[in-house]
């Protein structure tokens, strides 16, 4: 199963035997206390510094968000999606939790946008999944409900196949099309819940057949090292059935374990990919 998304010119495919897809986290003002005090006095110029080291790290897809406090966020997203479209042609992941911000996102995008999120809170999923259906979006969702974030992976899928029943047969968007984040937790808090994180992921595989996206820096939160973390998870959640992260394409160690798994797991035919990096990265070295 493949999702694709699309910006005015160029198409991104999630999951089959396609490479891991990689979303620029790095849009996003929390915890980036200069970035919000720019929002809030109307300066998007960080956004084109953000967008360039995000496309040259790797970066195929972008996450926006522009949840800074006390700003309008829904001016601040139709801004942020027009200037992206302007420095580059990848396509989008609008973030917000607030439908009109949602709205205005997929009202100035030119393309076929990943929406990020919906949960299976009946209140959540009446709002959010017309304004998915009506743009002919994608959607990013969370196996949590009104009463709990399930620590068990079986919740979780229960949740899952919810979500799928409404999506699908209430308002018409394709399986393809609605992406699951398996609720990934920081070991830091226990660390057991990654585990059940990856249990998840291969359920969701195993069971539903869809893709899956998360939050990579959610895991190593709160710890040391956290780059090496991520390096050791991430391999590990696309063995079990990962097809894309909500990462830091900017970390060279990240992206380079991604790109191992591809190899290791056949989605990077006889290495051409690895070995071209590899290339190009001794051709930058020795200039």
């Amino acid at each position: 199963m493949e999702t694709v998304l699309s910006s005015a010119t160029r198409q991104v495919s999630i999951g089959g035997q396609n490479p891991f897809c990689i979303i620029g986290e790095r849009i996003n003002p929390t915890g980036r206390k200069v970035f919000q005090e720019q929002l809030r006095n109307g300066d998007l110029s960080r956004i084109e510094v953000d967008v360039a080291e995000q496309v040259a790290g790797g970066a195929m897809m972008l996450d926006v968000n522009m949840g800074a406090p006390l700003c309008d966020e829904a001016e601040l997203m139709t801004r942020a999606v027009t200037l992206i479209e302007s420095q580059c042609d990848l396509p989008l992941c609008l973030d917000s939790s607030i439908i009109e911000v949602l709205e205005a996102g997929l009202a100035a995008y030119h393309g076929k946008a990943l929406v990020n999120s919906v949960t299976a809170e009946d209140e959540r999923l009446d709002a959010i999944l017309p304004l998915v259906a009506r743009h002919g979006a994608a959607v990013i969702a969370l196996p949590n409900d009104e009463e709990e974030i399930p620590e068990e992976p079986a919740r979780r899928l229960e949740l899952a196949r919810k979500i799928v029943d409404v999506a699908t047969a209430r308002y018409g968007i394709p399986l393809e099309d609605v992406v699951f984040d398996p609720l990934a937790m920081p070991v830091g808090a226990d660390t057991t819940l990654v585990l059940r994180t990856l249990e998840t992921i291969a359920l969701l595989r195993d069971e539903l057949g869809v893709n899956m996206t998360l939050g990579a820096s959610n895991v190593s939160f709160g710890m040391p090292d956290r780059g090496a973390i991520g390096a050791a998870f991430l391999p590990m959640a696309i063995a079990s059935g990962l097809t894309s992260a909500i990462m830091d394409a900017r970390s060279a160690q990240l992206v380079q374990a991604v790109k191992a798994a591809d190899l290791l797991t056949d989605r990077d035919p006889w290495g051409a990919q690895w070995i071209a990096a590899h290339r190009a990265r001794q051709a930058a070295t020795a200039s």
